[in-house]
Protein backbone atom coordinates (compact mmCIF):
# COMPACT_ATOMS: atom_id res chain seq x y z
CA UNK A 1 0.00 0.00 0.00
CA UNK A 2 1.52 3.26 -0.78
CA UNK A 3 1.85 6.62 1.52
CA UNK A 4 -1.10 8.17 -0.33
CA UNK A 5 -3.23 5.41 1.39
CA UNK A 6 -1.49 5.12 4.83
CA UNK A 7 -4.59 5.81 6.67
CA UNK A 8 -2.67 6.95 10.26
CA UNK A 9 -0.13 9.23 8.10
CA UNK A 10 -2.35 11.01 6.16
CA UNK A 11 -4.82 11.40 8.53
CA UNK A 12 -2.34 12.81 11.37
CA UNK A 13 -0.24 15.15 9.16
CA UNK A 14 -0.65 18.75 9.64
CA UNK A 15 1.07 18.85 6.21
CA UNK A 16 -1.56 16.56 4.39
CA UNK A 17 -2.31 17.70 0.94
CA UNK A 18 -6.06 18.24 0.79
CA UNK A 19 -8.08 16.68 -1.98
CA UNK A 20 -7.11 13.58 -3.98
CA UNK A 21 -9.62 12.86 -6.62
CA UNK A 22 -9.49 9.56 -8.89
CA UNK A 23 -8.88 10.16 -12.45
CA UNK A 24 -11.80 10.85 -14.30
CA UNK A 25 -14.01 12.07 -11.10
CA UNK A 26 -14.51 15.01 -9.44
CA UNK A 27 -12.81 16.77 -7.07
CA UNK A 28 -15.30 18.80 -4.27
CA UNK A 29 -16.30 22.43 -5.28
CA UNK A 30 -16.13 24.89 -2.56
CA UNK A 31 -19.53 26.07 -3.87
CA UNK A 32 -19.62 29.33 -1.80
CA UNK A 33 -22.63 31.77 -2.86
CA UNK A 34 -24.35 28.48 -4.52
CA UNK A 35 -27.54 28.93 -4.83
CA UNK A 36 -28.05 25.83 -3.15
CA UNK A 37 -27.16 27.27 -0.19
CA UNK A 38 -30.74 27.61 1.15
CA UNK A 39 -32.61 25.08 3.42
CA UNK A 40 -35.30 25.18 0.85
CA UNK A 41 -33.20 23.88 -1.69
CA UNK A 42 -35.64 21.10 -3.55
CA UNK A 43 -34.23 17.76 -2.78
CA UNK A 44 -34.38 14.67 -5.10
CA UNK A 45 -37.29 12.25 -4.15
CA UNK A 46 -38.83 9.26 -5.40
CA UNK A 47 -41.76 6.88 -4.89
CA UNK A 48 -41.33 4.34 -2.02
CA UNK A 49 -41.82 0.05 -3.32
CA UNK A 50 -40.80 -3.33 -2.50
CA UNK A 51 -37.52 -2.37 -4.61
CA UNK A 52 -37.34 1.45 -3.65
CA UNK A 53 -37.93 0.98 0.10
CA UNK A 54 -36.28 4.06 0.99
CA UNK A 55 -38.10 6.47 -2.06
CA UNK A 56 -35.04 7.73 -4.25
CA UNK A 57 -35.30 9.34 -7.61
CA UNK A 58 -34.04 6.64 -9.91
CA UNK A 59 -32.24 9.45 -11.85
CA UNK A 60 -30.80 11.23 -9.50
CA UNK A 61 -27.23 11.77 -9.18
CA UNK A 62 -25.40 11.59 -5.74
CA UNK A 63 -22.25 12.60 -4.83
CA UNK A 64 -20.26 11.01 -2.46
CA UNK A 65 -16.49 11.63 -0.36
CA UNK A 66 -14.45 9.40 1.08
CA UNK A 67 -11.62 9.70 3.62
CA UNK A 68 -8.50 8.98 1.55
CA UNK A 69 -6.37 6.80 4.11
CA UNK A 70 -5.04 3.37 5.26
CA UNK A 71 -8.39 2.03 3.85
CA UNK A 72 -7.87 3.25 0.44
CA UNK A 73 -11.02 4.20 -1.46
CA UNK A 74 -11.03 1.58 -4.15
CA UNK A 75 -13.62 -0.11 -1.91
CA UNK A 76 -15.80 2.70 -3.09
CA UNK A 77 -14.08 3.15 -6.76
CA UNK A 78 -14.28 -0.34 -7.40
CA UNK A 79 -16.92 -2.09 -4.99
CA UNK A 80 -19.53 0.42 -3.78
CA UNK A 81 -20.06 2.33 -6.49
CA UNK A 82 -20.57 -0.41 -9.46
CA UNK A 83 -22.92 -2.14 -7.10
CA UNK A 84 -24.94 0.57 -6.61
CA UNK A 85 -24.98 1.15 -10.29
CA UNK A 86 -25.89 -2.05 -11.32
CA UNK A 87 -29.43 -1.19 -9.39
CA UNK A 88 -29.77 2.52 -10.38
CA UNK A 89 -27.76 2.69 -13.41
CA UNK A 90 -29.43 5.53 -14.49
CA UNK A 91 -27.91 7.51 -11.41
CA UNK A 92 -24.54 9.32 -12.05
CA UNK A 93 -22.24 8.76 -8.42
CA UNK A 94 -20.01 11.56 -7.93
CA UNK A 95 -17.13 10.27 -6.11
CA UNK A 96 -14.28 12.64 -4.70
CA UNK A 97 -11.48 11.23 -2.10
CA UNK A 98 -9.96 14.02 0.97
CA UNK A 99 -7.07 13.50 3.54
CA UNK A 100 -8.67 17.07 5.29
CA UNK A 101 -12.71 16.19 5.78
CA UNK A 102 -13.58 19.33 7.97
CA UNK A 103 -11.76 21.69 6.08
CA UNK A 104 -13.20 20.46 2.89
CA UNK A 105 -16.27 19.55 3.81
CA UNK A 106 -17.83 21.79 6.88
CA UNK A 107 -17.97 24.71 4.77
CA UNK A 108 -20.29 22.76 2.22
CA UNK A 109 -22.61 21.62 5.15
CA UNK A 110 -22.59 24.75 6.48
CA UNK A 111 -23.87 26.48 3.31
CA UNK A 112 -26.78 23.75 3.06
CA UNK A 113 -24.54 22.28 -0.17
CA UNK A 114 -23.53 18.94 1.59
CA UNK A 115 -22.76 15.83 -0.57
CA UNK A 116 -25.25 13.48 -0.04
CA UNK A 117 -22.79 10.82 1.91
CA UNK A 118 -20.01 11.61 3.53
CA UNK A 119 -16.66 9.54 5.13
CA UNK A 120 -15.91 11.47 8.37
CA UNK A 121 -12.50 10.17 9.55
CA UNK A 122 -8.78 11.33 9.70
CA UNK A 123 -7.05 14.15 11.73
CA UNK A 124 -9.06 16.78 10.57
CA UNK A 125 -12.62 14.87 12.00
CA UNK A 126 -15.82 16.28 12.03
CA UNK A 127 -17.15 16.83 15.72
CA UNK A 128 -20.36 14.36 14.73
CA UNK A 129 -22.25 14.99 17.43
CA UNK A 130 -22.09 19.01 16.43
CA UNK A 131 -22.84 18.06 12.91
CA UNK A 132 -26.25 16.11 14.43
CA UNK A 133 -27.05 18.75 16.85
CA UNK A 134 -26.80 21.22 13.79
CA UNK A 135 -29.37 19.08 11.90
CA UNK A 136 -26.44 18.44 9.46
CA UNK A 137 -26.81 14.39 9.59
CA UNK A 138 -29.79 12.79 8.21
CA UNK A 139 -32.05 10.70 10.35
CA UNK A 140 -31.24 6.94 9.17
CA UNK A 141 -34.04 5.43 11.11
CA UNK A 142 -35.77 4.31 7.42
CA UNK A 143 -32.44 3.40 5.98
CA UNK A 144 -31.85 0.42 8.88
CA UNK A 145 -35.90 -0.29 8.79
CA UNK A 146 -35.62 -1.44 5.41
CA UNK A 147 -34.89 -4.43 3.93
CA UNK A 148 -31.08 -5.69 2.78
CA UNK A 149 -30.29 -5.89 -0.79
CA UNK A 150 -28.93 -9.30 -0.55
CA UNK A 151 -29.78 -10.96 2.42
CA UNK A 152 -33.47 -11.97 2.22
CA UNK A 153 -36.07 -11.68 5.00
CA UNK A 154 -33.89 -9.58 6.94
CA UNK A 155 -34.04 -5.42 7.73
CA UNK A 156 -30.33 -3.99 7.43
CA UNK A 157 -30.61 -3.60 11.18
CA UNK A 158 -30.84 -7.38 11.59
CA UNK A 159 -27.97 -7.93 9.33
CA UNK A 160 -25.24 -6.49 11.84
CA UNK A 161 -23.12 -7.49 14.73
CA UNK A 162 -24.71 -6.35 18.15
CA UNK A 163 -23.99 -2.73 19.32
CA UNK A 164 -23.50 -1.56 15.63
CA UNK A 165 -26.80 0.55 15.19
CA UNK A 166 -26.43 2.41 18.81
CA UNK A 167 -22.68 3.22 17.93
CA UNK A 168 -24.15 6.16 15.42
CA UNK A 169 -27.26 6.44 17.51
CA UNK A 170 -27.98 9.95 19.78
CA UNK A 171 -30.47 10.76 21.82
CA UNK A 172 -32.52 7.18 20.22
CA UNK A 173 -31.95 7.94 16.59
CA UNK A 174 -29.84 6.58 14.12
CA UNK A 175 -27.38 9.70 12.71
CA UNK A 176 -24.33 7.43 11.75
CA UNK A 177 -23.10 4.42 9.79
CA UNK A 178 -19.69 2.96 11.69
CA UNK A 179 -18.91 0.45 9.06
CA UNK A 180 -15.69 -0.91 9.78
CA UNK A 181 -15.34 -3.89 13.24
CA UNK A 182 -12.49 -3.11 14.52
CA UNK A 183 -10.54 -5.41 16.76
CA UNK A 184 -8.16 -3.59 19.61
CA UNK A 185 -5.09 -5.19 21.33
CA UNK A 186 -1.37 -5.73 21.12
CA UNK A 187 0.09 -6.47 18.24
CA UNK A 188 3.37 -8.27 17.65
CA UNK A 189 5.47 -10.67 15.40
CA UNK A 190 4.80 -13.45 15.91
CA UNK A 191 7.82 -14.94 14.06
CA UNK A 192 10.03 -12.85 16.12
CA UNK A 193 8.11 -14.13 19.37
CA UNK A 194 8.35 -17.81 17.84
CA UNK A 195 12.11 -17.48 17.16
CA UNK A 196 12.76 -15.78 21.12
CA UNK A 197 10.68 -18.42 22.63
CA UNK A 198 8.27 -16.02 24.29
CA UNK A 199 5.44 -16.79 25.87
CA UNK A 200 1.99 -14.89 25.35
CA UNK A 201 0.87 -13.27 28.63
CA UNK A 202 -2.01 -13.25 30.08
CA UNK A 203 -1.39 -11.81 33.83
CA UNK A 204 0.29 -8.36 34.00
CA UNK A 205 3.30 -9.53 36.32
CA UNK A 206 4.12 -12.20 33.42
CA UNK A 207 3.69 -9.08 31.05
CA UNK A 208 5.89 -7.15 32.39
CA UNK A 209 8.60 -10.02 32.87
CA UNK A 210 8.20 -10.25 29.26
CA UNK A 211 8.99 -6.84 28.50
CA UNK A 212 11.89 -6.91 30.93
CA UNK A 213 13.03 -10.01 28.41
CA UNK A 214 12.56 -8.42 25.05
CA UNK A 215 14.25 -5.11 26.86
CA UNK A 216 17.55 -7.41 27.80
CA UNK A 217 17.57 -8.50 23.93
CA UNK A 218 17.72 -4.55 22.51
CA UNK A 219 14.25 -4.18 21.45
CA UNK A 220 11.68 -1.76 22.67
CA UNK A 221 9.23 -3.47 24.49
CA UNK A 222 6.51 -1.26 23.76
CA UNK A 223 5.52 1.94 22.26
CA UNK A 224 3.19 4.13 20.53
CA UNK A 225 4.13 7.27 18.07
CA UNK A 226 3.26 10.41 21.18
CA UNK A 227 3.00 13.10 18.18
CA UNK A 228 -0.70 11.44 16.56
CA UNK A 229 -1.51 8.68 17.93
CA UNK A 230 -1.69 8.89 21.57
CA UNK A 231 -5.15 7.72 21.30
CA UNK A 232 -3.71 4.54 21.23
CA UNK A 233 -2.75 4.42 24.58
CA UNK A 234 -5.72 6.24 26.08
CA UNK A 235 -7.41 3.17 24.28
CA UNK A 236 -4.88 0.56 25.74
CA UNK A 237 -5.90 2.87 29.59
CA UNK A 238 -9.63 2.11 28.95
CA UNK A 239 -9.70 -0.99 27.65
CA UNK A 240 -8.02 -1.90 31.01
CA UNK A 241 -10.13 -0.19 33.19
CA UNK A 242 -12.93 -1.92 31.81
CA UNK A 243 -11.48 -5.43 32.04
CA UNK A 244 -10.80 -4.16 35.82
CA UNK A 245 -14.29 -2.71 36.41
CA UNK A 246 -16.68 -3.94 33.62
CA UNK A 247 -17.58 -1.53 30.69
CA UNK A 248 -19.58 0.02 33.48
CA UNK A 249 -16.55 1.90 34.00
CA UNK A 250 -16.40 3.37 30.25
CA UNK A 251 -20.27 3.58 30.12
CA UNK A 252 -19.59 6.24 33.22
CA UNK A 253 -16.89 8.31 31.78
CA UNK A 254 -19.20 8.57 28.41
CA UNK A 255 -22.07 10.26 30.37
CA UNK A 256 -20.08 12.36 32.41
CA UNK A 257 -20.74 10.80 35.52
CA UNK A 258 -18.67 13.12 38.08
CA UNK A 259 -16.23 10.93 40.33
CA UNK A 260 -15.77 8.57 36.86
CA UNK A 261 -12.39 9.47 36.08
CA UNK A 262 -11.38 9.02 39.83
CA UNK A 263 -13.15 5.39 39.80
CA UNK A 264 -10.48 2.91 41.25
CA UNK A 265 -10.65 0.81 38.29
CA UNK A 266 -9.33 4.17 36.02
CA UNK A 267 -6.59 4.81 38.48
CA UNK A 268 -4.95 1.22 38.55
CA UNK A 269 -4.42 1.22 34.95
CA UNK A 270 -3.06 4.31 34.59
CA UNK A 271 -0.84 2.99 37.47
CA UNK A 272 -0.45 0.11 35.66
CA UNK A 273 0.45 1.71 32.09
CA UNK A 274 2.58 4.67 33.50
CA UNK A 275 4.87 1.94 35.04
CA UNK A 276 4.77 0.34 31.75
CA UNK A 277 5.52 3.84 30.50
CA UNK A 278 8.70 4.60 32.78
CA UNK A 279 10.32 1.46 32.23
CA UNK A 280 9.74 0.12 29.22
CA UNK A 281 9.04 3.55 27.08
CA UNK A 282 11.60 5.10 24.55
CA UNK A 283 11.02 8.89 25.23
CA UNK A 284 12.23 9.60 21.56
CA UNK A 285 8.94 8.25 20.43
CA UNK A 286 6.66 11.33 21.75
CA UNK A 287 7.60 13.25 18.86
CA UNK A 288 7.19 10.51 16.43
CA UNK A 289 4.42 9.82 14.13
CA UNK A 290 2.56 6.87 14.13
CA UNK A 291 3.85 4.77 10.52
CA UNK A 292 7.73 5.63 12.38
CA UNK A 293 6.95 3.96 15.35
CA UNK A 294 5.17 1.20 13.13
CA UNK A 295 8.32 0.78 10.42
CA UNK A 296 10.58 0.32 13.45
CA UNK A 297 7.97 -2.62 14.58
CA UNK A 298 8.47 -4.10 11.64
CA UNK A 299 12.27 -3.73 12.08
CA UNK A 300 11.58 -5.56 15.07
CA UNK A 301 13.31 -2.29 16.96
CA UNK A 302 9.49 -2.51 18.59
CA UNK A 303 8.22 -5.55 20.59
CA UNK A 304 4.33 -4.92 21.23
CA UNK A 305 2.37 -1.65 19.59
CA UNK A 306 -1.55 -0.87 20.76
CA UNK A 307 -3.39 -0.79 17.89
CA UNK A 308 -6.70 -1.97 15.87
CA UNK A 309 -7.11 -4.61 13.41
CA UNK A 310 -6.59 -1.98 10.74
CA UNK A 311 -2.65 -1.99 10.98
CA UNK A 312 -1.76 -5.44 8.88
CA UNK A 313 -3.04 -3.37 5.78
CA UNK A 314 -1.45 0.43 6.57
CA UNK A 315 2.07 -1.65 7.13
CA UNK A 316 1.29 -4.06 3.93
CA UNK A 317 4.20 -1.96 1.84
CA UNK A 318 6.24 -1.35 4.80
CA UNK A 319 6.57 -5.05 6.17
CA UNK A 320 9.01 -7.59 5.13
CA UNK A 321 8.65 -11.04 4.86
CA UNK A 322 9.80 -12.32 7.88
CA UNK A 323 7.29 -10.65 10.28
CA UNK A 324 3.93 -11.54 10.77
CA UNK A 325 1.11 -9.88 12.50
CA UNK A 326 -0.39 -11.34 15.10
CA UNK A 327 -2.76 -9.78 18.23
CA UNK A 328 -3.26 -10.81 21.64
CA UNK A 329 -5.92 -9.05 24.15
CA UNK A 330 -4.09 -6.44 26.85
CA UNK A 331 -3.50 -8.74 29.73
CA UNK A 332 -5.14 -8.45 32.86
CA UNK A 333 -4.09 -6.16 35.45
CA UNK A 334 -5.26 -7.74 38.15
CA UNK A 335 -5.90 -10.86 39.53
CA UNK A 336 -9.32 -9.36 40.82
CA UNK A 337 -10.41 -8.01 36.97
CA UNK A 338 -14.35 -8.39 36.62
CA UNK A 339 -13.78 -9.45 32.94
CA UNK A 340 -10.93 -12.16 32.01
CA UNK A 341 -7.73 -11.84 30.37
CA UNK A 342 -9.84 -13.07 26.80
CA UNK A 343 -12.12 -10.15 27.09
CA UNK A 344 -11.41 -8.18 23.95
CA UNK A 345 -12.26 -4.20 23.37
CA UNK A 346 -14.15 -4.19 19.54
CA UNK A 347 -15.96 -1.93 18.11
CA UNK A 348 -17.29 -0.39 15.22
CA UNK A 349 -15.85 2.61 13.29
CA UNK A 350 -15.11 4.89 10.61
CA UNK A 351 -18.03 7.12 10.68
CA UNK A 352 -20.17 7.36 7.21
CA UNK A 353 -23.49 9.24 7.32
CA UNK A 354 -26.25 10.78 4.77
CA UNK A 355 -26.18 14.73 4.90
CA UNK A 356 -29.41 16.49 5.82
CA UNK A 357 -29.54 18.99 3.14
CA UNK A 358 -27.82 17.68 0.69
CA UNK A 359 -29.29 17.45 -2.88
CA UNK A 360 -29.97 13.71 -2.60
CA UNK A 361 -30.04 12.46 1.39
CA UNK A 362 -32.11 9.68 0.68
CA UNK A 363 -29.93 8.42 -2.34
CA UNK A 364 -26.68 8.82 0.39
CA UNK A 365 -28.67 6.59 2.17
CA UNK A 366 -29.39 3.92 -0.43
CA UNK A 367 -25.67 4.15 -1.02
CA UNK A 368 -24.86 3.30 2.49
CA UNK A 369 -27.37 0.10 2.15
CA UNK A 370 -25.82 -0.93 -0.72
CA UNK A 371 -22.14 -0.80 1.34
CA UNK A 372 -24.04 -2.69 3.97
CA UNK A 373 -24.53 -5.37 2.22
CA UNK A 374 -23.14 -8.76 2.43
CA UNK A 375 -21.70 -8.65 -0.85
CA UNK A 376 -20.03 -5.09 -0.90
CA UNK A 377 -19.02 -6.25 3.14
CA UNK A 378 -16.98 -8.73 2.44
CA UNK A 379 -15.01 -7.38 -1.48
CA UNK A 380 -14.24 -4.14 1.48
CA UNK A 381 -12.68 -6.86 3.97
CA UNK A 382 -10.77 -8.77 0.86
CA UNK A 383 -9.50 -5.42 -0.03
CA UNK A 384 -8.56 -4.03 3.43
CA UNK A 385 -7.82 -6.90 5.40
CA UNK A 386 -10.54 -4.97 7.44
CA UNK A 387 -13.94 -6.36 9.18
CA UNK A 388 -17.13 -4.93 8.56
CA UNK A 389 -20.47 -4.36 10.68
CA UNK A 390 -22.56 -6.77 8.79
CA UNK A 391 -22.47 -9.96 10.48
CA UNK A 392 -20.52 -13.28 9.35
CA UNK A 393 -19.85 -11.63 5.77
CA UNK A 394 -16.26 -12.60 6.17
CA UNK A 395 -16.75 -16.59 6.87
CA UNK A 396 -15.34 -18.98 5.46
CA UNK A 397 -13.09 -16.70 3.30
CA UNK A 398 -9.30 -16.88 3.60
CA UNK A 399 -7.81 -14.07 5.54
CA UNK A 400 -4.76 -12.63 6.43
CA UNK A 401 -2.95 -13.57 9.34
CA UNK A 402 -3.36 -10.64 11.31
CA UNK A 403 -6.91 -10.32 10.80
CA UNK A 404 -7.19 -14.44 11.38
CA UNK A 405 -5.63 -13.86 14.64
CA UNK A 406 -7.82 -10.97 15.57
CA UNK A 407 -10.55 -13.23 14.95
CA UNK A 408 -9.06 -16.35 16.82
CA UNK A 409 -8.94 -13.40 19.80
CA UNK A 410 -12.75 -12.44 19.30
CA UNK A 411 -13.81 -16.26 19.57
CA UNK A 412 -11.75 -17.17 22.54
CA UNK A 413 -13.54 -13.60 24.54
CA UNK A 414 -17.00 -15.44 23.29
CA UNK A 415 -19.37 -13.42 25.23
CA UNK A 416 -16.77 -10.96 27.11
CA UNK A 417 -16.53 -8.57 24.30
CA UNK A 418 -17.25 -4.84 24.79
CA UNK A 419 -17.58 -1.92 22.39
CA UNK A 420 -15.34 0.39 24.72
CA UNK A 421 -16.13 4.32 24.94
CA UNK A 422 -18.04 6.70 22.95
CA UNK A 423 -16.18 10.24 24.76
CA UNK A 424 -14.17 10.79 21.95
CA UNK A 425 -16.55 11.10 19.56
CA UNK A 426 -18.89 12.64 21.82
CA UNK A 427 -17.03 15.52 23.31
CA UNK A 428 -13.91 16.75 20.99
CA UNK A 429 -12.65 18.56 23.72
CA UNK A 430 -12.63 15.65 26.32
CA UNK A 431 -10.78 13.46 23.60
CA UNK A 432 -8.10 16.41 22.72
CA UNK A 433 -7.27 16.64 26.74
CA UNK A 434 -7.46 12.50 27.19
CA UNK A 435 -4.60 12.53 23.93
CA UNK A 436 -2.46 14.79 26.02
CA UNK A 437 -3.08 13.16 29.36
CA UNK A 438 -1.86 9.55 28.05
CA UNK A 439 1.03 11.11 26.74
CA UNK A 440 1.75 13.00 30.34
CA UNK A 441 1.32 9.39 31.98
CA UNK A 442 3.49 7.26 29.18
CA UNK A 443 6.14 9.23 28.14
CA UNK A 444 6.73 11.61 30.78
CA UNK A 445 6.60 10.54 33.71
CA UNK A 446 3.07 11.13 34.81
CA UNK A 447 1.34 9.41 38.01
CA UNK A 448 -1.98 8.18 37.89
CA UNK A 449 -3.44 10.33 40.24
CA UNK A 450 -2.75 13.17 37.95
CA UNK A 451 -4.15 11.69 35.15
CA UNK A 452 -6.97 10.47 36.83
CA UNK A 453 -7.43 14.11 38.36
CA UNK A 454 -6.91 16.12 35.17
CA UNK A 455 -9.43 14.08 33.11
CA UNK A 456 -12.35 14.79 35.93
CA UNK A 457 -11.90 18.50 35.69
CA UNK A 458 -11.88 18.20 31.82
CA UNK A 459 -15.01 15.96 31.75
CA UNK A 460 -16.85 18.41 34.62
CA UNK A 461 -15.87 21.09 32.18
CA UNK A 462 -17.69 19.58 29.33
CA UNK A 463 -20.77 18.58 31.89
CA UNK A 464 -21.13 22.50 32.74
CA UNK A 465 -20.93 23.74 29.21
CA UNK A 466 -24.28 24.79 28.44
CA UNK A 467 -23.41 25.07 24.80
CA UNK A 468 -21.82 20.86 24.45
CA UNK A 469 -24.94 18.82 23.35
CA UNK A 470 -24.62 15.63 25.94
CA UNK A 471 -25.34 12.63 24.56
CA UNK A 472 -25.98 9.17 27.02
CA UNK A 473 -25.36 5.84 26.59
CA UNK A 474 -27.07 2.82 28.72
Amino acid sequence: MSVTTDRRTLLRRAAAVGLVAAPGVSFLSACAGSDDSSDDTKQATGTKSADNPLGIDPKAGIEIVIFDGGLGTKYATDVDTPLYNKKWPDSKVTYSATQQVATTIKPRLNSGNAPDMINNSGSDIMDFGAIVKAGQAADLTDLFAAPSLDIEGKTVAETLVPGAVQQGTYDGKPFAVNYSFTVFGLWYNKKLFDKNKWTIPTTWADFTALLEKIKAAGITPFSYAGANASYYMVRAIMTSAAKIGTEQVLKDIDNLKPGAWTNEAVKQAAAAWGEVGKKFANPSHLGLKHTEVQLQQNQDKVAFYPCGSWLENEQAASTPAGFEYAMMAFPSVTASDKLPATAINAAAGEIYFAAAKSKNPQGGKEYLRTMLSKEAALEFTKLTKSLTVVAGAADGVTISPGLTSANDALSKAGQDVFMGYLFDTWYKKLDDASREAANQLFFKGGDAQKFCDTMEAASQAVAKDSSITKFTRS
